[in-house]
């Protein structure tokens, strides 16, 4: 198992969109909000507890994904010296995903409009934190 980190990516332009004008919902995008609306349900049929415990316990479910993106972390780097290395940056990387669909999830507990309310505040963070800098030739 290696120690090494993943390469990291390096930033591309970021598409640009009007913040104001609704996502569209085609391709890929329709697909993975179909699968959280169905993991969503396949949840929800199955839940002990309903009203405001039931959507607590589904956000708290995030702190528990991070804590093993954590244990991956520390497995993958060997920082535990009486486990050692325990862990490859697969399973880091599984664990992200993990934390991505719970939140996901949530979200679309929290709200139907989730794919738009995530569109929208994709928009806010892209615009704010890359501005213009994806529309400038390298």
């Amino acid at each position: 198992m290696s120690t090494e980190p993943p390469p990291r990516p390096q930033p591309g332009p970021a598409p640009r969109r009007d913040p104001a004008s609704p996502p569209s919902q085609t391709g890929e995008a329709a697909e993975l909000w179909a699968t959280v609306d169905a993991l969503r349900a396949w949840l929800d049929a199955g839940r002990v507890h309903d009203g405001l415990d039931g959507l607590l316990l589904r956000v708290l479910k995030l702190s528990e994904e991070v804590g093993e993106v954590a244990e991956a972390v520390i497995g993958a780097t060997g920082q535990n010296p009486r486990k050692g290395v325990t862990h490859t940056w697969d399973d880091v990387r599984s664990e992200l995903c993990d934390v991505i669909i719970t939140a996901l999830v949530a979200l679309r507990t929290l709200t139907p409009e989730a794919p738009a309310v995530f569109a929208a505040h994709l928009a806010r963070v892209a615009e704010r934190s890359l501005g213009g800098a994806g529309d400038r030739p390298a």
